[in-house]
């Protein structure tokens, strides 16, 4: 099994390298943005939000390995995984009317200084220090899918007043090197804790150092901006509620995010037990970073997607589709006591949704920053946050009732229906989506008319659909 996953690393990065050249060669088409202004702003932007990127995905591979080496039983680590989950809904929730209160640069700085706490009590084999840095953990990440995008957009919208369709030129830029970072993560996670063989907590202290040069860099670099602040912390949630019940679209599309990333996160649950029987040796460092390489492919598809014609909102169908099928496969072959061939059967399967979660980053941050009044930005996101929280925490407390502990399919059955539900609603926001955009269809290439773009720095007018990302 070790060898497999180090030749299916160097296939895929192949893949990938492919991938990204013709990606390239579709964008140079169509963008090509020289101005100096915007390209030291994106860097600015880069080089904390990379750092933040970096100390996330270091704790990713080894998080259940860590569990499990310290001697407690899946049922109890599910329920520090459900900590993390249970504290973005009670807690991450607040996350976004404070960052529009109370200022979104204080709030990244608060995510640096949060998210080391939580990496430091990886040290304790307590569980009950694990469990308090799962909610502190569970607090950052509801700031790092919410604050650092809010900051970006409001920057780059309204004190530098860049056009909108360049928003999407910068998160294809971070999809690509999220992935890129991920896989550098992978690979020194793996290094630290299996060939220098210092264990599973070595990655979380490694984890420490950008953790810590991101606050110092927002420190050093950011300037302050905010949301709503005329109304109070409370007033600001319910405006947020009221804006998701109110505008069809912005329902439908917080609806169809909390389907698909309820998928994701129970995915990231339980990849490790379905790979890691005991019966070979997996290298999960290398297989966390085949992953991250499976959504740098992703995210070139998406360009290359987008510069033929297809919509985000289309794409956004396309993701939902992979991982109903990546579901599919897994509700037959992650059975009981499943042979080495049924292993790699789930691995592929695991490998497509992952393709479609590097497809699905960018399309969703394009069509949240066209859909999501500014001014509540990092409030609503943050209750799309909820739903999904909640039934991610429902499927792995599942996992106490032993006929489920033992078989999973029935949890990946779930999320089979989860993702379904997802490309019904899908098709109606795009129908939406498209009613609101002037009525206008995927259009195919060489009508001038067909994607928004950037030729010599000058807009290309048309519909609102342009390239645009854990």
């Amino acid at each position: 099994m070790e060898l497999i996953i180090y030749i299916l690393f160097g296939v895929l990065s192949l893949v990938a390298y492919g991938a990204r050249l013709i990606a390239n060669k579709g964008e140079e088409k169509k963008v090509n943005v020289s101005n100096l202004n915007f390209k030291s702003f994106q860097k600015s932007f880069f080089l904390v939000y990379f750092m933040a990127l970096l100390g996330d995905w270091l704790q990713g591979p080894y998080v259940y390995k860590l569990y499990a080496y310290y001697g407690f039983r899946e049922s109890q680590i599910a329920v520090l995984y459900v900590a993390g989950f249970a504290s973005s809904v009670f807690f991450g929730t607040c996350t976004g009317p404070l960052a529009d209160l109370w200022g979104r640069r204080k709030m990244a700085i608060a995510f640096s200084v949060i998210y080391t706490f939580c990496c430091l009590t990886k040290l304790s084999p307590n569980f009950w220090w694990l469990m308090v840095g799962r909610v502190f953990g569970g607090v950052a990440t509801s700031m790092l899918f919410s604050t650092f995008e809010s900051w970006y957009v409001y920057e780059h919208s309204e004190r530098h007043g860049f056009p909108s369709e360049w928003i999407g030129i910068t998160f294809s830029i971070t999809t690509f090197w999220n992935g890129m970072i991920a896989i550098l993560a992978g690979i020194i996670a793996n290094v630290t804790a299996d060939t220098l063989q210092f264990g599973p907590v070595a990655p979380f202290v490694v984890a420490l150092l950008p953790l810590v040069f991101c606050g110092i860099f927002v420190v050093k670099t950011w300037e302050e901006n905010y949301g709503n602040r005329k109304s109070d912390f409370s007033k600001s949630c319910i405006d947020g509620l009221r804006i998701i019940f109110n505008e069809e679209q912005v329902l439908l599309l917080g609806t169809i995010q909390s389907l698909l990333e309820s998928c994701m996160y129970i995915f990231v649950f339980l990849w490790t037990p379905v790979l890691d029987t005991g019966s070979s040796k997996v290298p999960l460092g290398m297989v966390f970073s085949c992953f991250m390489v499976c959504i740098m492919v992703g995210s070139a598809l998406f360009s290359i997607l987008s510069s033929r014609g297809h919509s985000e909102a289309t794409i956004l169908k396309y993701c939902l589709i992979m991982i109903s099928t990546a579901m599919a496969i897994c509700c037959i072959s992650a059975r009981p006591g499943a042979s080495s061939t049924d292993t790699l059967v789930s691995l592929g399967a695991f490998i497509i949704l992952e393709i479609a979660i590097g497809m699905y980053f960018p399309a969703i941050s394009y069509l949240r920053s066209q859909v999501i009044p500014e001014s509540h930005r990092a409030n609503v996101m943050n209750w799309f946050r909820v739903p999904m929280n909640v039934i991610t925490c429902g499927a792995l407390l599942c996992l106490h009732v032993d006929a489920i502990s033992e078989d999973k399919r029935i949890v990946f059955g779930a999320c089979l229906l989860l993702s379904g539900l997802g490309v019904f609603l899908c098709k109606r926001f795009i129908e939406i989506f498209r009613e609101a955009d002037g009525g206008k269809d995927d259009s195919p290439i060489g009508d001038s008319d067909a994607k928004p773009g950037l030729l010599d720095g000058s807009i290309i007018k048309g519909p609102v659909e342009e390239v645009i990302t854990e």
